[in-house]
């Protein structure tokens, strides 16, 4: 009878424990799948590595992801068989799902667009009217085309949607496009862009209030490694004269550092500068005296 009970009591920690985890829907590969594991690496989550499985839990977070292909994320949080889910957001307009947009991510970034054969004469999107389009996404695409009266036979496929035209099966497609190379391999030109899609961090409706506070601690995590994106923490000398005139070209998050030096008339200052604009401002502070300058990468920001 003991033992009977204490199987008993190992079972429902054993539950409580998983009703503690939070459960991520994750891409099982490609280029969305690179950049979540990078997302979760950076944020401070230790999965097993070199092991493929469906369900692998976190060495030292109360978290467990969950591998699915693409289009199944949506349904997988909207159905509570994943709590959250990190997918495109053209498979979130796709699928429709009950799962509430929790935050952008701003990675694997492309665009749903339109393309026609290249030599093909386009004016407007009337071209399309009595023409038979493939796609992989016929919810969005007949939504567009009701808003444009546009009457087109779409032809829903699964793969290589782009070589449609070249074999006959299609007049044009409706896909993903990100640098366009495929397209023109396949003689395509990109003639409408319907949407715009960036990674989405989606959640069920309605989270535990553990589940939930889990969540609050991976999006802190994941807005402190966006912060740091292509930021550089930077140190340089500046003669003290000039001072008021370097602040007034530095792009700080907030004022910066000053520090006195040993040498009398000089300061070390410190600033946070955004990659994109750190050439252009470095050319306007050595015109102003600052020297010794000193570039160091920011791993994690909080503020």
């Amino acid at each position: 009878m003991l033992n009977f009970q204490c199987f008993f009591v190992l079972l429902h920690a054993k539950i409580e424990i998983i009703n503690n985890m939070l459960r991520i829907a994750v891409q099982a590969k490609g280029r969305l799948y690179d950049e979540t594991m990078l997302l979760l690496t950076e944020s401070g989550i230790k999965l097993e590595s070199g092991k493929r499985l469906l369900l692998l839990p976190a060495r030292n977070f109360p978290l467990e992801v969950l591998f699915l292909r693409d289009d199944d994320i949506p349904q997988s949080v909207a159905d509570g068989v994943a709590d959250i889910g990190i997918v495109g957001e053209n498979e979130y307009a796709e699928k429709k799902k009950n799962a509430l947009i929790t935050k952008r991510l701003g990675f694997s970034k492309c665009r749903l667009s339109l393309a026609i054969p290249k030599e093909a004469d386009y004016k407007d999107i009337n071209w399309f009217n009595g023409k038979v389009i493939a796609t992989s996404y016929p919810e969005i695409l007949k939504d567009f085309l009701s808003e444009k009266n546009v009457t087109a036979d779409i032809h829903v496929i699964t793969g290589s949607v782009e070589i449609a035209p070249g074999i006959g099966l299609a007049d044009a497609i409706f896909d993903i496009v990100s640098s366009g190379s495929t397209l023109i391999t396949n003689h395509l030109k990109e003639v409408e862009v319907l949407m715009k899609s960036e990674a989405l961090l989606i959640q069920h409706p309605t989270l535990s209030a553990e589940k939930q506070t889990i969540l609050d601690e991976l999006l802190f995590r994941i807005e402190a490694v966006q912060m740091a994106e292509d930021k550089k923490y930077v140190l340089m000398n500046v003669p003290s004269v000039n001072i008021e005139k370097i602040i007034e070209v530095l792009p700080g998050m907030k004022s910066p550092t000053i520090m006195p030096l040993a040498k009398e008339g000089w300061n070390s200052l410190h600033v946070v500068i955004g990659e994109k604009q750190f050439w252009d401002i470095i050319g306007k502070l050595k015109a102003l005296g600052a020297e010794g300058i000193l570039v160091i990468p920011i791993e994690k920001m909080i503020l």
